[in-house]
């Protein structure tokens, strides 16, 4: 199969397009957002890595150039190392990532990715023999590592940089505060907040999902674009983040910290086996 059949993409207007993985069929399949500047393009998050998403931008035209102009660098921005997002940063030459989890990249930790992938969630195979069983996260080295308040320049737009940890330590949200555009990864998307994975920690989701009230608070934010589901707004923001925290007492603590120690379990018992065969 290849890279044109595996994506698909949808311009969203303002120089950015929504693609997604079409034969992943799953709850896991993460949103990509290919952001166009004057001077550099952006890829927020990769998918799996099953086929080239580079690739796929060329042929399908979104990275084509203006007349009599130069190719613009490319950068692939990961919001966090889970498997889902990271799996294609292997196809970029420049990729970035929080210095939290550049460690986990480089070595291709896929107990910190939580690689997890059933044969029944690909509706089609991206090529002959391939099996869910022997997808693996491959190592990849970070060309820039990320901080919070790094602002990563497109030349007519600016991304900055929002650490917020708790789905996992290295999360983070790009902003563009002119456009009021929140690029959210999965520190929230209009769903169940996950935070009971390896490296998740609530009192650290707490502390980020204030952070998001307080951009909307101070009229910061008026669209999300999120590592899953649908694009929601200001409103829906602010009530996912407060709703986290209303319900994060002892027991979502408790019952939290037994999913983490099985979720564990079970990613060691699938890794090793992998490893084995």
């Amino acid at each position: 199969m290849s890279a044109l059949e595996w994506f698909a993409h949808k311009p969203l207007g303002g120089g950015i397009f929504w693609i997604q993985e079409r034969f992943y069929e799953s709850g896991n399949r993460a949103n990509i957002w290919l952001v166009r500047g004057s001077q550099r393009d952006v890829v927020i998050d990769a998918g799996l890595g099953l086929r080239s998403l580079p690739d796929y931008l060329r042929d399908a035209g979104l990275l084509a150039a203006e007349e009599g102009s130069a190719p613009r660098p490319l950068l692939a921005v990961a919001t966090h190392v889970h498997f889902d997002h990271s799996g294609g940063l292997q196809h970029f030459q420049e990729v970035a990532v929080h210095s939290a989890e550049a460690a986990a990249l480089l070595r291709g930790d896929n107990y910190e990715a939580v690689t997890w992938l059933w044969e029944r969630e690909v509706a089609r195979p991206p090529r002959p023999g391939w099996r869910a069983r022997h997808y693996r996260l491959p190592p990849v080295r970070p060309t820039r590592l990320l901080q919070e308040g790094d602002v990563i320049s497109l030349g007519d737009r600016q991304l900055t940089v929002m650490h917020m940890p708790g789905h996992s330590r290295g999360s983070i949200c790009l902003h563009d505060k002119d456009r009021k555009i929140l690029f959210s990864g999965d520190v929230v998307y209009d769903g169940s907040m996950i935070d009971w994975l390896p490296y998740s920690r609530v009192s650290d989701y707490v502390a980020s999902c204030r952070r998001l009230m307080e951009l909307v608070d101070r009229g910061l934010v008026e669209k999300v674009l999120p590592g899953h589901f649908n694009i929601f707004g200001a409103e829906r923001l602010y009530r996912l983040a407060s709703n986290y925290i209303s319900q994060a007492g002892v027991c979502h603590k408790v019952s939290t910290c037994a999913m983490r120690s099985l979720a564990s379990i079970a990613l060691r018992i699938t890794n090793s086996r992998v490893t084995s065969e």
